[in-house]
C-alpha cells in the first residue's frame, strides 16, 4: 500500500499539513509538486510509479485494441468474408485515421476529467470496438459495416495522447523523460504482443474464429478499468492550458517535429497496420504470422533510441533513424524483384528498427528545441509549450499510419506492386533527414550548439 507522508493511505485520508499535497474523495490529489524532493522522496514517487504501472497496462491495451484488424483483415477470406486487397488497406489504416484525430480530444480529457477518471472511461471505450469486431465478423456484416466496426477501433489511438498527458504530470522534470519513454514502449509493444497473440487463440480447435479476436479483449479491457479506479489517483494541478496549445501552435519548430513524426511514429504505425496484409499479398505461400515480430522491434527499441539521444543529441539520431528506414525500404524493392521472403522480412525488421530508435530520437527533441534561448525566468512558460507540442506531435504523427497503407492501397492499384509507393517513402526520408540537418543538426546553427 502506498503511504502519503503522514503515513496513512492518500485513497483514503486527507492531509491537511500546509507543506504538502492534500488527498480528498474520489482520490483527488491537491497541491502535487512532483519537484520538492522531500515529498518525492517521502512517498510521492510511490504514488508516482504505481500510476505509471496501471498507465502502461492501459495503454497497452489502447494499443492492442487499435490494431486489432491488423490482424484479422488478412485472415477474413479464410473467414468465408471476401473483401479486395484494396478493401482490405482500408480496413486496417481506418483505425489509425480516427485513432490520430482522438489524440488532441483525449489529451484534454484528462484535464477536464482527471487521469484516474479518464482511465477508466477510456478502458470502457475500448469494449465498444472489441465487441463492434466479434459480432461483425461473427455475423459475417457487409463491408461497410465492417469498416465502422474498424473505425471503433480508433479508440485504442487515442489512449496513447491521455496516457502520455497524464503520467507528464506526475512526475519531476529529471524523470519525466523515463518515466515518459516507459509508458510509450509499453503501449507501442502492445501491437505486436497482439500480433503474436491473436492468431493463436483465434486457431485453437477447428477453423478459424476470428470472433475470438474481439472477445478476449472484454475482459481485459474490464481489468483496466477496475486497476484504474481502485490505484490510480487524479491530480488537480492538471489543468486544460489553450494557452499553451495556442503558443505551441505559432512556434514553426512544433509543425516541423511534427513533421518528422510522421517520418518515425508514423512508419512504426503504419507499418504494423500494412504488415500482415503485405505479407499476405506478396507472399501468399508464406504464413503472415512472423509479421509479430516488427512491431515488437520497434517498440523494444523505442526506449534505447531516448537513451542513444541523450549521448549523441536527438537531430543527429533522427537522421541516422531515416537512413535506416531508407535503406531497409530499398532492400525490400530488392526482395520484391527477386521474391526473397526472407530478404523482404530482413528489410521491413530494419525499417521497424529504424522507426523505433527514431521515435524516442525526436521526442528528445522537443523539449531541447524548446529550451533555447530561454532564461531561468521563462523556462516554465518554454516547458508548457513542449508539453504542448508533444501532443501536437503525437497526433500528427499518428497520421502516418493511414497514409502509408493507403500508399500501399494506391501503389497496388495503379502499379500492381508495392515498389512505387517504397521509393516514394524513401523520398520522404530523404526530404526529412536533409530538413533535420538543416534546422537541427547543421554547424552554426543554434540548436547544434545546444547539442539538441
Amino acid at each position: 500500500m502506498t503511504t502519503s507522508l503522514t503515513g496513512e493511505d492518500p485513497s483514503t485520508t486527507t492531509t491537511t499539513a500546509a507543506a504538502g499535497p492534500r488527498h480528498t474523495t474520489g482520490r483527488w490529489i491537491h497541491g502535487w509538486n512532483p519537484e520538492d524532493p522531500t515529498y518525492w522522496r517521502g512517498g510521492g514517487s510511490l504514488i508516482a510509479r504505481r500510476n505509471l504501472i496501471v498507465s502502461i497496462y492501459a495503454e497497452f491495451l489502447g494499443f492492442c485494441v487499435w490494431a486489432l484488424w491488423s490482424v484479422v483483415v488478412p485472415r477474413l477470406p479464410s473467414a468465408g468474408i471476401e473483401v479486395t486487397l484494396s478493401q482490405q488497406f482500408w480496413l486496417v489504416s481506418l483505425p489509425a485515421l480516427v485513432g490520430a484525430t482522438l489524440r488532441i480530444p483525449y489529451s484534454f480529457a484528462v484535464t477536464r476529467f482527471g487521469g484516474r477518471n479518464w482511465t477508466v472511461i477510456s478502458s470502457l471505450l475500448l469494449v465498444l470496438p472489441a465487441l463492434a469486431l466479434a459480432w461483425g465478423v461473427s455475423t459475417q456484416q457487409s463491408y461497410g459495416v465492417l469498416l465502422a466496426c474498424a473505425a471503433l477501433a480508433g479508440f485504442g489511438g487515442g489512449n496513447f495522447a491521455s496516457s502520455m498527458t497524464n503520467i507528464s504530470f506526475f512526475y519531476p522534470e529529471a524523470e519525466k523523460g523515463k518515466a515518459l519513454g516507459l509508458n510509450a514502449a509499453g503501449g507501442n509493444l502492445g501491437t505486436g504482443i497482439v500480433q503474436m497473440t491473436v492468431p493463436l487463440v483465434i486457431a485453437i480447435g477447428a477453423g478459424i474464429h476470428l470472433d475470438r479476436a474481439g472477445l478476449m479483449f472484454v475482459p481485459l479491457a474490464l481489468i483496466a478499468a477496475l486497476l484504474a479506479w481502485r490505484f490510480m489517483d487524479n491530480i488537480d494541478a492538471a489543468r486544460s492550458d489553450l494557452s499553451a496549445y495556442r503558443g505551441a501552435v505559432a512556434v514553426r519548430h512544433t509543425w516541423l517535429i511534427s513533421f518528422l513524426y510522421i517520418g518515425t511514429f508514423g512508419s512504426f504505425v503504419g507499418y504494423s497496420a500494412a504488415f500482415p496484409t503485405l505479407l499476405t499479398s506478396q507472399f501468399p505461400e508464406r504464413s503472415p504470422y512472423i509479421a509479430f515480430a516488427g512491431a515488437v522491434i520497434g517498440a523494444l527499441l523505442r526506449p534505447l533510441g531516448g537513451i542513444l539521444a541523450d549521448r549523441v543529441g536527438g537531430a543527429r539520431l533522427t537522421i541516422v533513424s531515416f537512413a535506416i528506414m531508407a535503406a531497409g525500404a530499398v532492400g525490400a524493392v530488392i526482395a520484391l524483384d527477386r521474391h526473397s521472403f526472407a530478404l523482404f522480412l530482413a528489410s521491413f525488421f530494419t525499417m521497424f528498427a529504424g522507426s523505433g530508435i527514431g521515435n524516442g530520437a525526436t521526442y528528445r527533441m522537443i523539449p531541447a528545441v524548446f529550451r533555447l534561448g530561454t532564461s531561468a525566468a521563462t523556462l516554465p512558460h518554454a516547458r508548457r509549450l513542449a508539453g504542448a507540442c508533444i501532443g501536437i506531435a503525437g497526433a500528427i504523427g499518428a497520421y502516418g499510419g493511414f497514409l502509408i497503407p493507403q500508399g500501399f492501397k494506391f501503389s497496388l492499384a495503379q502499379a500492381g506492386s508495392i515498389a512505387p509507393a517504397l521509393w516514394v517513402f524513401i523520398g520522404a526520408y530523404a526530404v526529412m533527414a536533409l530538413l533535420t540537418y538543416a534546422v537541427y543538426a547543421r554547424r552554426g546553427t543554434a540548436a547544434h550548439a545546444a547539442q539538441v
